[in-house]
């Protein structure tokens, strides 16, 4: 059946109401060819009704057969080789002079694969014309010559037309431009002699609906030969679904769009699509007056033009494009070197301004950095520009921001529109904001329409028809700038990300220091939490671990804390070295003061060259070495006092460390029956995480280890080695004190408080108190009136610190000493620091105790 009139739709609709219409679900194709469709077992399904006209047999003795059985052996040989080389949807493959049946003459044949599940090969054929002498490849290489010597866009436009008219035999074609807003313009024409031009004329988006243009970008080519002509409906095999004709090269085409060709006078259309990249830049529109169908040669001639052209027209935009950013480029750098090296933002701004205008064309340009503006050239009064930048604060504007209209975004610019109407900003800092504005003057210009685009749809008839008028309709536009290109838009991002840094390193001379460390800070957060993360997981990976293999809760406990340790003393020595290389010989000796007495250590020799390990490399070589130490106090050669443990190490030719653990002298050494946690860590640790070598022997006198660790892990040089709290106070003497009384905890973790009640009852204190900001304990202080023995500090509180509370304890004489998790690198006041100790979490009872015995000593205390 033929297509059906148009719906009637509600009043108030426009042309934006052909966008819902699905122009490729039409069902119909144009009558000069036939199409059919086959199964991938060559069934036909679909067959237009005029195959008669063009096979010989009606559609009803068509669908339903072999394709074998209605074309030429020769024809599907040559139809099928060709499906052969199709890489996927939207490619279609060509074929000229086919005789599709015998006698019908010969046909020049389109075929492609249609999209979906069904997979059917769509055949189009029309018959060939007769076109002695035509060739597309020459034809196109003298397209393309003379096409290339043009000097300017304007006469590139025009040539590429007059190139495609002499091919295709149309009365005009038209290099059809789009612009950002949809709307297109004629920037390019050929045409006859007695037809009027449409150079320059604009036509609004809704001429060309979305799905529509959303097809120019699958086909490259469409023709609609006879605006008048029927179209041939398409019938299915048991009424099959309507076929999808994206592909199609004969799919007919919308009634709206038709009657749209009519009102402009034209009989005949072709468009042939301009892309540049994925995107529409345009179309070559042709128009003839009467019908008209060129051959498929000729077509896929122009299709091939149209190919060429693009790239040409990307090619020389771009080209455009570099030769403004190279010279754009130099004038920024100019600009940076002017800014970086004044005292200041605004100071360097009054030196640049004309270079900027010079980046960024523009008509005033200013800076509004630290609640103070400077300008140049023409811009807003100072306040209206106070009201802009408010507006700006309240909008997203984490990127550069323009517009054309500035009073579309803040209504108010509407009264400084002569001066500035288009505004394009670059944010250069975060909170409190500052930007750098560059404005330009309003542009009064007349747009010719081809029509008056905000009359598209004729009222009364209560059908959707376009506009009957053509006639150049002139709209003066008020309001806005020159449009922002995208060349100054990536200028501008890239003056932002340089003008960021500027920012940065002038804020330590300005008030925007604070800004900045907070800027720092965050990263720092970010690492900080990245790295907690890896610790929990380290730490969870231990308690599991560390649970399957002990015998008893006091030793899973003692086993646990020992290795936590470990990792805790391995931390603090890279917070010294600001989490950089650390002394090896420090790390391992750490471990042995850390763990042994007095008399092993004497028994312990660490003998290489000065070496530091990478971050990385310290934690995993911590963990094995303090499971070699702890075996060896417990089980091995220090668990007597006979045995000796020799650590040796060296640097190899390629970089690598190699270390060695050696125990010599102690108890006779049997193979374990079973592998515990330890074991694993000293044999897999090294290989999996740092990709080096370990190996574990347990020969009849002794321990014996050897590990590799790969050279990007190794750094040669004595660095140096701070020792942690917990050596330091392992190496010093202390007596035998006995706690009484009642002690306070100023700690805001409550699980790390809980520990340290528990670790101070335990030592002998009747009575202790806890708190968890400085607020609650100098109210504990108050209540207790002079009744304190000792305190305990947590040095940082979340946003605080415990030094108010030190001071008051210091005033009252009460002894105290402070716990921190930085590390050796706490900085605390000269006067505090001389009346309290320090520890190091996490809290260890040996720790406090050795901490509560220091400050409860007579005698001046000395961290």
């Amino acid at each position: 059946m033929p297509s059906s009139p148009p719906e009637p739709i509600a009043d108030g609709l426009d042309l934006t109401s052909c966008d819902r219409e699905p122009i490729h679900l039409l069902g119909t194709v144009q009558p000069f060819g036939v199409l059919l469709a086959a199964t991938t077992d060559g069934i036909i399904r679909y067959v237009s009704d005029n195959a008669a006209a063009h096979l010989g047999m009606p559609p009803a003795e068509v669908l339903g057969r072999p394709l074998h059985e209605v074309l030429e052996r020769q024809a599907l040989h040559d139809i099928r080789g060709r499906l052969q080389v199709l890489h996927g949807h939207g490619q279609t493959e060509r074929i000229f002079g086919l005789e599709l049946v015998k006698g019908r003459g010969h046909y020049d044949v389109a075929v492609h694969i249609q999209p979906g599940l069904d997979r059917l090969t769509v055949i189009e054929a029309e018959p060939s014309s007769a076109d002695p002498g035509f060739d597309p490849v020459s034809t196109v290489k003298g397209m393309m010559a003379r096409l290339l010597r043009t000097r300017d866009m304007g006469a590139f436009y025009d040539q590429a037309a007059r190139q495609l008219r002499a091919v295709l035999g149309f009365d005009r074609v038209m290099v059809y431009r789009f612009h950002h807003d949809g709307a297109g313009e004629v920037v390019g024409e050929s045409m006859a002699g007695h037809l009027e031009p449409y150079r320059g004329l604009h036509y609004p988006a809704s001429d060309i609906p979305r799905q529509a243009r959303a097809l120019y970008c699958r086909n490259w080519l469409r023709l609609i030969a006879d605006v008048n002509a029927s179209p041939a409906p398409l019938v299915a095999l048991q009424g099959g679904a309507p076929l999808d004709l994206s592909d199609s090269v004969l799919r007919s085409v919308s009634p709206i769009h038709l009657e749209y060709l009519r009102n402009m006078g034209v009989g005949a259309s072709l468009s042939v699509s301009v892309m540049r990249g994925t995107e529409l830049w345009g179309l070559l529109a042709c128009h003839n007056a009467t019908p008209i169908v060129p051959g498929f040669q000729r077509r896929s001639t122009a299709e091939l033009f149209g190919q060429l052209f693009s790239l040409q027209v990307e090619t020389l935009e771009r080209a455009e494009v570099a030769r403004y950013e190279a010279d754009a480029r130099a004038v920024h750098d100019r600009v940076l070197a002017a800014i970086s090296s004044g005292g200041d933002m605004l100071s360097g701004f009054a030196h640049v301004a004309a270079e900027l205008r010079a980046v960024v064309p523009c008509d005033g340009v200013a800076i509004c950095f630290g609640g103070e503006t400077e300008v140049s050239g023409q811009v807003p009064d100072r306040e209206q520009m106070a009201g802009l930048v408010a507006a700006l604060n309240q909008m997203d504007t984490s990127h550069v921001l323009a517009a054309d209209n500035i009073a579309r975004l803040h209504p108010p610019a509407a009264a400084h529109a002569a001066a500035a109407s288009g505004m394009l900003v670059v944010p250069i800092s975060r909170l409190p904001r500052d930007y750098l504005i560059f404005f330009r003057r309003e542009l009064v210009r007349s747009v010719t329409w081809a029509g008056d685009p905000t009359k598209p749809v004729e009222p009364g008839t209560g059908l959707l028809h376009p506009r009957q008028s053509f006639a150049a309709w002139r709209e003066e536009i008020r309001g806005h700038s020159a449009p922002w290109t995208e060349p100054e838009l990536r200028m501008a991002e890239s003056l932002r990300i340089t003008l960021l840094e500027v920012v940065l390193r002038l804020a330590g001379f300005a008030a925007d220091q604070s800004r900045a460390a907070h800027e720092r800070q965050e990263l720092l957060i970010a690492e900080l939490n990245h790295r907690v993360r890896n610790t929990l997981s380290l730490i969870r990976a231990l308690v599991s671990r560390s649970r399957e293999s002990a015998g008893s809760l006091e030793s899973f406990v003692e086993v646990l804390n020992g290795r936590i340790q470990s990792l805790a003393r391995a931390h603090d020595q890279l917070t010294v070295e600001s989490w950089g290389p650390v002394q090896l010989r420090g790390m391992i000796e750490g471990e042995f003061e850390a763990y042994l007495g007095d008399a092993q250590r004497q028994r312990t020799s660490v003998v290489g060259p000065d070496v530091q390990l990478e971050p990385q490399a310290l934690t995993v070589l911590a963990l094995a070495v303090h499971e070699l130490a702890t075996n060896a106090a417990k089980y091995g050669a220090l668990s007597d006092g006979t045995g000796r443990v020799e650590v040796r190490w060296a640097v190899r030719e390629d970089g690598s460390l190699h270390l060695t653990w050696c125990e010599s002298g102690g108890p006779r050494v049997r193979v374990p029956n079973r592998r515990g946690f330890g074991s694993t860590v000293i044999e897999r640790s090294v290989p999996f995480e740092l990709q080096g070598s370990a190996t574990l022997r347990y020969e009849t006198g002794g321990v014996q280890a050897d590990f590799s660790v790969p050279a990007r892990f190794v750094r040669l040089g004595a660095g140096r080695f701070a020792p942690t709290a917990t050596s330091r106070q392992a190496a010093s003497a202390s007596t035998p004190v006995r706690p009484s009384g009642t002690a306070l905890v100023l700690e805001d973790s409550t699980l790390l408080a809980l520990d340290a009640e528990d670790i101070l009852r335990e030592l002998g204190f009747e009575r202790v108190e806890v708190t968890g900001s400085v607020a609650a304990a100098k109210a504990m202080l108050d209540r207790l009136d002079g009744a304190l023995s000792f305190a305990l500090l947590d040095v940082n509180l979340g946003d605080s610190t415990s030094l108010p509370v030190a001071e008051e304890l210091r005033r009252l004489g009460v002894p105290f000493g402070f716990a921190t998790g930085y590390g050796a690198s706490v900085d605390l006041p000269a006067d505090i620091k001389d009346h309290a100790q320090i520890i190091q979490k996490p809290y260890r009872r040996q720790d406090i105790a050795d901490l509560v015995a220091r400050s409860l000593r007579p005698g001046p205390a000395r961290g």
